[in-house]
């Protein structure tokens, strides 16, 4: 899929991807456009897709949420039936908040966030490890947060 993105359409991403909030009177005036224009600019973008849904980032750790995880996963077997079963499955797990198939190794990589170390660890014996289609887990505890960003890098390579 291919969409077709001028300076402005680009510079209108960049502000709503740091700030949702911003109304289009305040994105039109930051970029020195027409209210209505750039009005019609947002709506195409969110009807082709490229604006996806706005939400509130939170703040993890101000919430009691102190340890991210990086598990990287092996399945018992990687058959269609497998590979579907255990991917219908770890959606539904608040805790994940990322899943990706790999190259390599490793079959899956997930992101998991908990409260601390103990809720992580009842979470991989009594979820996780229960699961029938995992063979092998391993877990990566981040220790220091050094860049963690929402903002895709937008630049003049979508011109």
């Amino acid at each position: 899929m291919s969409i077709n993105l001028d300076a402005q359409d680009v510079a209108i991403l960049r502000l709503l991807q740091r700030d949702a909030s911003l109304s289009s009177t305040a994105i039109a005036e930051r970029l020195n456009m027409s209210q209505s224009p750039c009005w019609r600019r947002i709506n195409r973008l969110q009807q082709e897709g490229l604006i996806q849904r706005e939400v509130a980032l939170l703040d993890r750790r101000g919430l009691g949420m102190d340890v991210v995880v990086f598990a990287t996963i092996n399945l018992t077997s990687t058959g269609r039936q497998n590979l579907m079963a255990f991917e219908q499955e770890i959606v539904q797990h608040t805790e994940v908040m990322e899943c990706y198939t790999m190259t390599g190794i490793w079959d899956y990589m997930l992101k998991i966030v908990t409260r601390d170390i103990r809720h992580y660890e009842e979470f991989v014996r009594n979820t996780l490890t229960a699961s029938p289609e995992i063979r092998e887990l391993h877990s990566h505890m981040a220790v220091t947060e050094i860049k963690n960003s929402t903002e895709l890098p937008l630049d003049t390579q979508l011109l």
